[in-house]
């Protein structure tokens, strides 16, 4: 806690989504729908601006997109291989501004770049870009030339063959959702009771005065309660979901969902310790396998979503018998097969439909479309997603001048110390509490003598679980396992093995009696199964393996 701020109290204190309802039928200036990181980022930068604000979330925050991306906070070299020039420099400014403000959630991520006879970009093309990367951002180091042998020390089991050249640079990774809860939570408390976010909020129908937007209908997916909420505007900010809400008010469909798919290994198997960025042999698409949160992540893949967007995204047998023919071919000293995988992610991305054919090529650019007082925000990348909400803001400001435009210098989290002192953690860990809890880290280490042992196989302290589960926005036990938490993504049965000894934590703080509790553990299990799981096609000879 800074020090002359007022005692600390979570914005989710026991009761707080009561509270939150009982507020839905206030006058607000701004209701934004969506609770994912472009939902959260608006939220949090109106809030501190003194709009009164109410976020809305139909499921979980971060259920969507912003919990199962691949977890980077980068420039993109990739898109200045396109000539992106503004939005890779921006995004390197960003990069950078996240990680001095939340170190211990945002990190510095080594990357490595191997070259091999006859592949393209050809070392000198590389070179050059990699050139101007790391100088758009001079405080993030230069990037340096790596020989056979540097290459073999820094990623075990990477092939040397026909290695032509390597490049080694830094970028940064963070965990997605922790990352919107964390912006959440910094933007709740700045607003000091002017903002307001609900989960597990659907929004059923758009408010109309003198044919425009003038607020929502929205029913409590837990309770079923149905209320009118009214503001100044309202803010479309639900992704790649926007197009259904945008029909409200006569809008055409312009996006092109395209699905993302990652495949999650035990490190014992797939020894990555820095990333390792290479191109597909099949198609020559950039592909990636870096250390996240003590896994092997691999990703990702980029093909068009024809499924409705109602259902679990899950990945497809094609997808990830791509992604791991691509680790075969680049780590064939490793000898790994689908046996090995131990989880899988999907999510889909907003993009805007162009009608190109490979959606490869599809722009990442975020887009504004403001049409009859309903302002739709989509698009665009995880690392920039403060420029996204200021561009928003100044949107709503031009349709509603009462709406303050917004600082083109506004922080989106309070920073702290890393090196401060938290009593009773070890200061290897308060580094890491800080920054993926604020100013609740204190809060939460106060249950830290009960419960300082590690949840096995994670990063995490049961200490975590059972503080989250109190002081959390947790609603069901998928938000706490999948959001809160990454054991659905770490452990190879989603932590399912464990829930005899979370349920005794957890059930009192939540207020769950025995049923409740059984309840959720099916529905956390039916879940998992269809989001985590491996693909059908795959489960025989993983169950055979073990």
């Amino acid at each position: 806690m800074t020090k002359g701020r007022r005692e600390y109290r979570s914005p989710w204190e026991p009761g707080w989504r009561e509270k939150a309802r009982a507020r839905l039928e206030s006058q607000w200036d701004l209701i934004i729908i969506g609770g994912g990181i472009t939902g959260a980022g608006i939220m949090n930068l109106a809030a501190r601006s003194g709009v009164r604000t109410l976020l809305l979330e139909k499921a979980d925050f971060a259920a969507g997109t912003s919990s199962r991306s691949s977890k980077m906070v980068h420039g993109g070299l990739r898109y200045l291989r396109k000539m992106q020039i503004k939005l890779t420099r921006e995004s390197v400014r960003e990069r950078q501004r996240l990680l001095a403000a939340a170190p211990g959630l945002i990190d510095p991520l080594g990357f490595i770049y191997p070259i091999y006879e006859g592949g393209h970009p050809s070392p000198w093309v590389m070179g050059i870009g990699l050139g101007i990367y790391t100088r758009l951002s001079p405080d993030a180091g230069d990037y340096e030339r790596l020989d056979e042998v540097d290459i073999g020390m820094m990623a075990p089991g990477l092939k040397t063959h026909d290695l032509e050249r390597g490049y080694h640079y830094l970028d940064a990774q963070t965990d997605d959702a922790r990352l919107v809860l964390r912006v959440l939570h910094d933007g709740l408390m700045a607003g000091e009771g002017r903002a307001a976010a609900l989960n597990y909020a659907a929004v059923i129908g758009l408010l109309k005065a003198g044919g425009r937007v003038s607020g929502v209908a929205v029913r409590d997916e837990i309770t079923g309660e149905t209320a009118e909420a009214r503001s100044r505007l309202v803010i479309n900010a639900t992704g790649a979901w926007a197009d259904e809400l945008r029909r409200g008010v006569g809008g055409k469909r312009r996006l092109r969902p395209l699905r993302g798919s990652h495949l999650f290994f035990d490190l014992d198997r797939f020894p990555v310790y820095q990333a390792v960025a290479f191109s597909h042999p099949d198609d020559g698409r950039p592909v990636f396998a870096y250390p996240w949160e003590g896994v092997g992540l691999v990703g990702t893949t980029d093909i068009d979503h024809g499924l409705p967007l109602e259902s679990e995204v899950a990945i497809s047998v094609e997808e990830a018998d791509y992604l791991l023919r691509a680790v075969q071919f680049y780590f064939p000293g490793l000898e790994l097969t689908k046996r090995d995988v131990l989880t899988t992610q999907a999510g889909v991305r907003p993009v805007v439909d162009t009608g190109k054919a490979d959606p490869s090529t599809e722009s990442r650019d975020h887009v504004v479309w403001p049409e009859r007082g309903l302002l739709t925000v989509t698009g665009g990348k995880l690392t920039t997603f403060r420029l996204i909400a200021i561009d928003a803001l100044r949107e709503a400001h031009n349709l509603n001048p009462e709406i303050p435009e917004p600082e083109p210098e506004a922080p989106v989290l309070e920073a702290f110390d890393p090196g401060r002192e938290i009593p009773g953690v070890e200061p290897e860990y308060a580094r890491r509490f800080w920054g993926r809890y604020g100013a609740a880290a204190p809060s939460l280490a106060e249950s830290f003598p009960g419960f300082s042992e590690r949840v096995p196989g994670t990063p995490y302290f049961w200490a975590e679980l059972a503080w989250a589960a109190g002081h959390g926005p947790v609603c069901h036990l998928d938000d706490l396992l999948l959001r809160c938490f990454r054991l659905g993504i770490l452990l190879p049965d989603g932590g399912q093995s464990l829930l005899p000894k979370i349920g005794p934590l957890v059930k009192r703080p939540l207020g769950w009696e025995d049923e409740r509790w059984d309840l959720e553990a099916g529905r956390y299990r039916l879940i998992w199964a269809a989001a985590h799981g491996l693909p059908k096609e795959w489960q025989d000879a993983h169950n055979d393996h073990r």
